[in-house]
């Protein structure tokens, strides 16, 4: 790992934030973030250390910041992966999404999801939808995260007014017992509804009574009060 931003790292490290990230991204015996380390620095700061390095740091390092303990040493090595492929040319760019997905096991808390799968994985399958099926392969994986990685990456093509991966994608998921992944399946189909509500309740009308209450909740938060009370008491 980069000695040099490292360093600074442990500079700006804060204990008592440290402790309370901790509580935050649930990380005691048999929570979802069991057992990840944090130095107590926030988004902010993480975000001008990487837009100072970024350019002086190749995949390899990045790698390294990935298999990190630390929580945010890995999310610095997730903000400089997307900033690498927003300035790539087409050739990198291919390049980082095959790094991004060997790469997984250390893309392991929501937040590193949330902040990389729709801006690598989505982006690079924009134009590509003949290579979307390796998202049908992450949405089985045993893996939460690549499981939440499958249906974030759908944001882009949301964004896209492309919905039909995405609801598919959603409809694989319904069974799925994780409470982040219901949050995260509600949420596009809400991003859905934003741009075509039409499309949004023809999925909730033949899903709303079996899918899981907090994905549906999630998923009518922008609903009229009336609209919201149908899909909740019928």
């Amino acid at each position: 790992m980069n000695l040099k931003i490292k360093q600074e790292l442990q500079k700006i490290a804060n204990p008592v934030k440290a402790k309370i990230l901790q509580g935050f991204f649930k990380t005691a015996k048999g929570q979802y973030g069991e057992g990840d380390k944090f130095l107590g620095i926030v988004v902010p700061e993480l975000r001008k250390v990487a837009k100072k390095y970024f350019a002086e740091i190749d995949l390899k390092n990045i790698a390294e910041f990935l298999k990190s303990e630390y929580h945010e040493q890995r999310l610095l090595g997730v903000f400089m992966l997307v900033s690498r492929y927003e300035k790539a040319d087409k050739k990198l760019k291919t390049e980082i999404f095959k790094f991004y997905l060997a790469n997984t096991r250390g893309i392991n808390n929501w937040d590193l999801v949330d902040l990389s799968a729709p801006n690598i994985l989505g982006d690079y399958l924009l134009d590509k939808k003949a290579k979307r099926k390796i998202l049908y392969k992450l949405v089985k994986s045993k893996n939460l995260w690549q499981r939440r990685m499958s249906i974030l990456a759908t944001f882009r093509f949301i964004r896209h007014n492309e919905y039909d991966d995405a609801l598919k994608i959603s409809e694989i998921l319904l069974s799925d017992q994780h409470d982040l992944i219901h949050k995260a399946v509600g949420w596009m189909l809400r991003e859905i509804g934003k741009r075509n509500q039409k499309v949004e309740e023809e999925f909730l009308e033949k899903h709303y009574q079996t899918m899981p209450r907090t994905m549906l909740r999630y998923a009518i938060e922008k609903f009229d009060p009336s609209k919201r009370k149908y899909y909740l008491n019928n």
